[in-house]
């Protein structure tokens, strides 16, 4: 028998102890793994590459504060800008206010919606249709996959915070990767409906010349109505979805705390597991000196059974959060989770890392003990 094969039979010798350490490290591999997805998510991807050069204006003190129409006018005068459009969300109820339909809705231009979100593929003749009607809607091709929608059903929408109900007619479908999961319709459909929303929009979402452009606009365009009735905060688009994460608390506090406490709570089953395994082998430690293996062997040994124990158990956990975020991300009562989140190469590295350190942190000391202790005081133990 080969010493790694010496090492795994070793490692799953108590068969009970060794599958609910291997299930009690996986799960916490789990939560560590969803979590550090989650903080990839919303704060290190820059989104799809028109996003770099994406700005979006909005009242400075709260999003539930509307501006006014004029301002996008203003906004398209700065230079480097190439088309702004403005957005309102309308809500997200469909038939009931079950989870399972509801949906982004959001009023925009259609005549300039397209050339602020680049990413969207439209086929051009349905683009038009959707233009040249003002009750059209475009919708998501996941949307339309999920209720069966086709080009020319009518549907009926709600809202909690327009006191009406608009029938839209799709005339457009769109592809994007990853899906939003929305429907847009014509901000002119929704003025002659609502008296008191005519002239005012949401925020405005901004496209500029490049990337560079980003800070020298967005300084602008705040500097242009820094007296005016209603003061703008311009940011990008990433720091745009932010703010809404920001609205939940302290997100980034709440996710290092959980990592921490899943981190410590490895160590110490892991830890537990390896002292205990290691105590009930103390006179086979003994024997394999007498054998002549040396004490660095001795220690090698038991912390490699340790390391394949946690980085095994960390496979099992990572597999598992990436079946778990997929189906969260494509489940209907997934609502609000980003599409696009998903657990990466890197951030599947990176927790096997975490589980083969915290192996070895676990199994150091145990191991240490178990090499030093005297071969004779080894062969009398009972236990």
């Amino acid at each position: 028998m080969t010493l790694n094969g010496f090492i795994v039979r070793n490692t799953f010798r108590n068969k009970r102890r060794s599958v609910l350490t291997l299930l009690s490290i996986s799960f916490s591999l789990l939560l560590l793994t969803m979590m550090m997805s989650i903080w990839r998510t919303f704060y290190m991807d820059q989104g799809p590459p028109n996003a770099t050069k994406t700005i979006i204006t909005r009242d400075r003190v709260s999003l539930a504060f509307f501006l006014p129409a004029y301002y996008r006018d203003k906004i398209r005068s700065v230079p480097g800008v190439v088309a702004v459009a403005p957005m309102t969300y309308f809500g997200n109820v469909y038939k009931d206010d079950r989870a399972t339909n509801s949906f982004a809705q959001v009023v925009t231009d259609p005549d300039e919606y397209l050339k602020v979100a680049p990413d969207k593929i439209v086929p051009p003749e349905r683009l038009l249709a959707w233009q040249r009607d003002r009750t059209g809607a475009m919708v998501d091709i996941e949307l339309a996959k999920k209720f069966g929608w086709k080009i020319g059903d009518r549907l009926v929408l709600q809202s909690p915070y327009f006191a009406v109900h608009p029938e839209v007619t799709i005339r457009a479908i769109y592809t994007v990767d990853p899906p939003v999961r929305a429907l847009y319709f014509n901000t002119k459909y929704l003025e002659e409906s609502v008296d008191w929303f005519k002239g005012q929009a949401g925020w405005y979402v901004t496209q500029v010349d490049s990337p560079g452009d980003v800070a020298r606009v967005s300084k602008a365009i705040d500097e242009m109505f820094r007296n005016a009735p209603q003061h703008t905060k311009t940011e990008s688009q990433q720091a745009f979805r932010l703010s809404f994460v920001a609205s939940l608390g302290n997100v980034k506090a709440f996710i290092l705390t959980i990592c921490c406490a899943v981190v410590f709570a490895i160590l110490l089953v892991s830890g537990n597991t390896m002292a205990m395994s290691i105590r009930a082998r103390t006179r086979e430690v003994a024997v394999l000196k007498t054998l002549g293996f040396t004490r660095q062997r001795v220690l090698s040994m038991f912390v490699s059974e340790a390391i394949a124990l946690s980085v095994a158990g960390g496979i099992l956990g990572v597999l598992a959060a990436t079946l778990l975020l997929r189906l969260l991300t494509h489940s209907p009562v997934a609502i609000g989770l980003p599409a696009e989140m998903k657990v990466t190469v890197p951030t599947m590295i990176a927790s096997l890392v975490v589980a083969a350190i915290v192996g070895f942190i676990s199994g150091c000391l145990p191991a240490y003990n178990a090499s030093r202790k005297n071969i004779v005081e080894g062969l009398r133990h009972i236990g």
